[in-house]
């Protein structure tokens, strides 16, 4: 490294510490008070600890106080309280005890932690024969208080199979009561598991504990061949005799031609899955203290599959008064095959005297949107929704949808079906709900260049029309950016640009011929500085106009930065994103390159000083733009791009995904994990080593060494086969890495570098 090279290095990672030291807010709750017009509100915050290379957890409190209709004030602790140690926290209904979990890890059993308002009232130590550590991810985690807080029902990782054990006379039977010492214990039979992030977890499983006894028990009629995720209680029947707990289950039975494959699940909603209803698990019986059957269950309790007639159900949640339950369905991405797709909503009502015999209808609130008109309502994508979602009027939730290049808060009528957008019109901002205060909306808003700022949304009174929302600003002197952040962005702007469709042929659907979207963060003197092109993976996923704060840092070295959300992402509507399968590597890279001349034309960028960098299926388009388009871009970074399809096909956890991508919504009916020579060689046509002999720019390629979803042999096949051509490229290994590259010190490098490769090319 040459003089000039470190000091570009120190001066970056300096700044990149600033950017890395603004804490986050991953989740928040409000408490009611005796006091009326008064709340607690508790936040989770979470902060990179580069040091430590983990993330430092925080606990803050706020009381929330409303003198009036129009004044709010909102009185902070005076410190956060730092949670070593601590896997989740999740509060009871009532606010008035708080279970916090600590996963045990290698052998070591999970305690959890019931914690009233004065002190710790109780701690269970669990052992691994029982289960192991609880799923806390944002697809299997499931922990649900029930109403009279005497039980929480939760998803951990059931034991593991009993291995073979050995020893100097050979195999030692099951259930010997001999112990020797000169044993030892063989692999047994191999397990799925569900890929990119889940590898070597044990099976999710669903367990139930009492708090009083502190016992915890298995729940028992689930077939092995499901994995259990995101359980919540039922209302109590009338007669009160009969509790249920309702969970969504995936079958491992997802593989080609129905095989018995765990196909990847992260970032894929196409993964079948229902709901299933269970009875509570712990009444009048004494057998359910073993751990999670390893094979078909024996029990005479058997669940109820309570959503036959759809492929996709999840996100369960029951409305205030029990008579409702509402889910999401991905069942578009599941029968298309598109790994993310629009969503839908639906709802049951649920009867007070349901017993496990009897059918639910189902009835559809929010249907899928095909081809939304100009400013309306694009259809559901939701990743996520609230424990508690409901307004007080018991038919109204709220929800954060994509919607084209923003996030929005909505408001849905779950009785008529009606959908508000309640946050702002007007703005570039994005939102995300946080929690809900009776009425009232705690929620975060951002853009690309204004770090998280917290916000207090409350309705005005209604007109004939619809109800109006306003929003105060709440000042937080803990998610407050440095003055050097804020310096550093405030000398940019924001806008959200539509580009038009390049010469759209007759065949395309309405849909895919509408406009769409890059985010456009802009310097001062745009037309005359360097500009980074910045793709998103999926490709069925959507960069909104929300805080980044790698992106925030390219933009604070100078640069413009080019967010193309092209068409195939979410938040368009469904035939906009359908057009993608079957076409990646033209219509894509063509959206790209659209949106390039678009601000070029517009005189909004220089030509020649641009680089691009994408992950994932946004280092797929890296590459082939580097190669289809060789004089337009000066320099790239790709982390853990798709560079060949046809060697990913046979080492990736989502092998279906090279056949959609490739081969388009037909693909289904002849995807084989033993690829034919015309499939082989389609896929190499649609890959970007196939146009790596016109490569020019300079490429740092920034690879996870534990990557299932796109391996490292995929880039590192791309970056030898460059370097063999006589070009500029840089490798990077983060060997405990997957295929986010998250952990903080990989994230901090990666992104160091990637500001200092830019700056040496882009001068």
């Amino acid at each position: 490294m040459d003089a000039m090279t470190s000091e570009e290095y120190a001066s970056q990672s300096k700044l990149l510490q600033e950017f890395t030291n603004t804490p986050i807010i991953d989740s928040a709750w409000v408490f009611k008070t005796n006091n009326e017009g008064r709340s607690t509100a508790m936040f989770s915050i979470s902060q990179p600890n580069i040091l430590a290379n983990n993330n430092r957890k925080y606990i803050l409190y706020s009381h929330i106080t409303r003198a009036d209709a129009t004044s709010l004030d909102l009185q902070w602790s005076p410190f956060p309280i730092e949670m070593m140690g601590v896997s989740i926290i999740v509060p009871s209904p009532s606010g008035s005890k708080l279970l916090v979990v600590r996963n045990g890890e290698k052998g070591f059993p999970t305690k959890l932690e019931i914690v009233d308002q004065l002190h710790v009232e109780k701690e269970i130590h669990v052992d691994q024969s029982m289960h192991g550590p609880l799923y806390t991810d944002e697809w299997f985690h499931g922990i649900s208080w029930n109403q009279e807080e005497t039980l929480i029902a939760y998803v951990a990782e059931a034991p593991p199979r009993p291995k073979p054990a050995f020893n100097d006379s050979g195999y030692i039977k099951e259930g010997s009561p001999e112990k020797d010492c000169n044993s030892w214990k063989g692999q047994g039979d191999w397990e799925e598991d569900w890929g990119e992030t889940y590898s070597k977890k044990g099976r999710p499983s669903l367990f139930v504990l009492n708090i009083a006894s502190g016992e915890v028990r298995a729940a028992e009629g689930i077939e092995r061949s499901l994995s259990v995720g995101q359980v919540v209680w039922a209302p109590p029947s009338s007669s009160g005799c009969q509790k249920y707990l309702v969970y969504v289950g995936w079958s491992e039975h997802n593989g080609f031609q129905n095989t018995a494959r765990k196909l990847g699940i992260k970032y894929c909603s196409n993964r079948p899955c229902a709901l299933y209803a269970i009875p509570f698990p712990l009444e009048g019986r004494d057998d359910d203290t073993k751990p999670a059957s390893h094979g078909k269950s024996d029990s005479a309790v058997v669940a109820h599959k309570l959503t036959s007639s759809i492929s996709s159900a999840y996100f369960p949640r029951f409305s205030h008064d029990g008579k409702l339950l509402v889910f999401l369905s991905s069942k578009h991405a599941v029968d298309s095959g598109a790994h993310n797709a629009t969503d839908s909503l639906y709802k049951i009502n649920w009867p007070s005297d349901w017993q496990l015999d009897k059918q639910l209808d189902l009835n559809e609130v929010v249907p899928i949107v095909m081809c939304p008109e100009d400013g309306c309502f694009p259809g559901l994508y939701c990743s996520s929704m609230l424990s508690d979602p409901w307004l007080s009027d018991g038919c109204t939730m709220l929800l954060t949808s994509a919607w084209r290049s923003t996030e929005v808060i909505i408001a849905v009528d779950v009785i008529s079906g009606t959908v508000t957008r309640i946050t702002p019109e007007d703005s570039y901002y994005s939102w995300n709900v946080l929690a809900l205060d009776g009425n009232n909306v705690l929620a975060v808003s951002s853009s690309p260049i204004d770090p998280p700022s917290i916000r207090y949304g409350r309705q005005l009174t209604s007109d004939a029309q619809a109800c109006r929302w306003a929003w105060d600003e709440v000042a937080s002197p803990f998610m407050t950016a440095s003055d050097k952040v804020k310096s550093l962005l405030s000398h940019h702007s924001v806008s959200i640009l539509k580009i038009p469709v390049a010469n759209p042929s007759d065949e395309l659907s309405d849909g895919s011929k509408l406009p769409f979207e890059a985010i456009f963060v802009s310097c001062k003197d745009s037309s005359h500085s360097p500009t980074v092109v910045i793709l998103h993976g999926g490709p069925h996923s959507v960069s909104v106009s929300s805080y980044s704060r790698s992106s925030a840092f390219l933009a604070s070295l100078g640069f413009n930065l080019l967010i193309v959300n092209y068409r195939g992402t979410p938040g368009f509507g469904e035939e906009a994103l359908q057009s993608l399968p079957g076409n990646v590597g033209s219509q894509d890279v063509q959206d790209c390159l659209t949106a390039l001349d678009y601000v070029i034309k517009e005189e909004l960028i220089d030509a020649s000083k641009v680089a691009v960098v994408g992950i994932s299926h946004g280092g797929f388009l890296t590459t082939h733009l580097i190669g289809q388009a060789p004089d337009r871009f000066v320099v790239a970074a790709a982390r853990n791009p798709v560079c060949n399809l046809s060697l990913m096909i046979g080492t990736t956890d989502i092998p279906d995904w090279c056949y959609m991508v490739a081969c388009g919504t037909e693909a289904k009916q002849y995807a084989s994990e033993s690829p034919s020579p015309d499939h082989l060689r389609l896929f190499y046509q649609k890959s970007p080593i196939a146009h790596i002999s016109k490569v020019k720019a300079p490429l740092l390629m920034l690879l996870g060494g534990a990557d299932l979803r796109v391996p490292c042999s995929n880039g590192l096949q791309y970056a030898r086969a460059l370097r063999e051509r006589g070009s500029e490229v840089k490798i990077m290994m983060f060997p405990e890495d997957i295929h986010e590259i998250k952990i903080p010190q990989s994230d901090f490098e990666s992104f160091l570098n990637m500001g200092v490769w830019f700056k040496k090319h882009l001068k």
